[in-house]
């Protein structure tokens, strides 16, 4: 760890107690019956590797929060038959700016690489190979950490900034993914999301200047520092990613019925109006999803609000949210802790899992009308399928929106087609067989089609489900 992140022994210590203390405590907040899950595998034999990964990070903030400094190590585990040589870190920060320009380094740098060998970053600077020292045999664990260097990029995005606030979601590095389809190193794309992870375990000390407030998922405890400074530490269990927040944001914590504890962040210029309906609908969300879909685990989600950030975005027990008079996306944004959180998905290869089943949930939590809402009409062509790949997408911005929009409303026919009853059973018993899992269109076809008599063959093809 560089000099600049050490610490005095009574700070050390207090770390270790609030460590073990988060870790029981969300221990403590799981699904009872579905804290064991299954080998994680995708559409074909070979399962998903490297799994199981845990995350233990030390950064140290500059003044402002625009600059974080420190070491992570990374421990996984090869659950592939096949011996595992190499691993890829994703560097999902330097998705937009790339590699950089001259005298402007990528946003992420990692350096110091131990426990295996660096090549030189590729994909735009967010793929970094590791080669290993020896192969790693099924079931083995192995070890890298690397010092990282997170710069926030000025624009107001995902990983960006907003005046003195500062968002950080995909700046920590993360293990990509190898399954039958062999390494998933996709491009980053501004349009939907490219990212594909196991859930894993994060243990994660961000030191700070104190006046700045840090929401972070997991379960998380802010103990005082250096002179001027504070830690916050966060345990989080079983997720994808670890994000986080910071600056001078006015807060508030409320519980809900259901036992989840809901944290609120909002910058002060923030509507009143838009903070109360976005808590409201927020905490009454969480509730609501871990009934319909199972109960949430994690025990604690952040709420992090701002007047000019675009929309929402979704990370693992936090959400960043443009909140306006009218409120935000809270609602939609909640239902993707199950829906690529909990029931992960390659968010780039097949988006619509986790948006369409996020927007379905969404419009039944307002009670939208959805009859008649497909149209043929419109649709834009025979190659446009709602399960296309984010490189689509990508390529037909214009018609992104069906994955919100059609795709809900598929699901939606999908729950007239098998009724009311049937279509909540088959989403909750898949959200079971899948939880902290992998889902694929395959795998959802299947389970719907286990759930009717009906021969769903010609469902699937007018609602271009492919």
């Amino acid at each position: 760890m560089p000099s600049s992140t050490a610490w005095t022994p009574r700070t050390v210590a207090r770390l270790l107690v609030v460590l073990l203390a988060l870790l029981a405590a969300q221990g403590g907040a799981g699904s009872e019956a579905l804290t064991a899950p299954r080998p994680q595998t995708v559409a074909g034999t070979e399962a998903a590797t490297p799994d199981r990964p845990r995350y233990d990070v030390t950064l140290r903030a500059n003044a402002d929060g625009s600059r974080w400094t420190g070491r992570q190590r990374v421990s996984f585990r090869n659950s592939s038959a096949r011996p595992l040589s190499e691993v890829y870190v994703r560097l999902w920060g330097n998705g937009v700016d790339k590699c950089g320009t001259t005298g402007t380094p990528p946003a992420v740098e990692v350096s110091k690489v131990r426990g295996g060998t660096a090549g030189r970053p590729s994909v735009n600077c967010t793929a970094l190979r590791i080669a290993l020292p020896k192969p790693l045999a099924r079931g083995e664990r192995a070890t890298v950490s690397f010092d990282v260097s997170i710069t926030v990029p000025e624009h107001n995005d995902r990983f960006g900034r907003e005046g003195a606030f500062r968002f950080l979601g995909n700046a920590l590095p993360v293990l990509a993914v190898h399954d039958a389809k062999g390494w998933h190193l996709d491009p980053y794309v501004s349009t939907g999301e490219s990212f594909y992870t196991l859930a894993g375990d994060f243990r994660v000390a961000l030191d700070h200047p104190s006046n700045l407030k840090i929401p972070a998922t997991g379960r998380t405890r802010t103990l005082p520092g250096e002179t001027g400074r504070s830690v916050t530490v966060s345990v989080a269990q079983r997720v994808r990613d670890f994000a986080w927040a910071a600056g001078p944001f006015r807060t508030a914590v409320a519980t809900t019925p259901g036992g989840v504890r809901v944290k609120s962040y909002w910058a002060p210029e923030t509507s009143a109006t838009g903070v109360r309906l976005t808590r409201a609908d927020g905490a009454a969300a969480v509730d609501r999803f871990g009934k319909e879909f199972g109960r949430y685990p994690y025990g604690e989600i952040d709420l992090v609000m701002t007047s000019e950030f675009g929309g929402g975005m979704e990370y693992p027990g936090l959400v960043l949210l443009g909140t306006t008079d009218e409120g935000g996306a809270v609602v939609h944004e909640v239902a993707h802790q199950w829906w690529y959180g909990i029931v992960g998905n390659d968010e780039y290869g097949a988006p619509w899992l986790d948006e369409s089943f996020a927007q379905y949930a969404n419009a039944r939590f307002y009670g939208w009308d959805t009859r008649g809402c497909w149209s043929e009409v419109d649709w834009p062509g025979e190659r446009t399928a709602l399960t296309n790949s984010m490189a689509y997408w990508a390529a037909h911005r214009g018609e992104y929106h069906l994955v919100y929009t059609a795709g809900s409303c598929a699901l939606a026919d999908l729950e007239r087609t098998l009724g009311a009853g049937t279509m909540a059973r088959l989403l909750k018993r898949y959200a079971h067989d899948h939880w902290y899992g992998v889902s694929t269109t395959a795998d959802f076809k299947k389970a719907a089609q286990s759930a009717t008599t009906k021969d769903l063959g010609p469902f699937w093809k007018r609602h271009r489900i492919r």
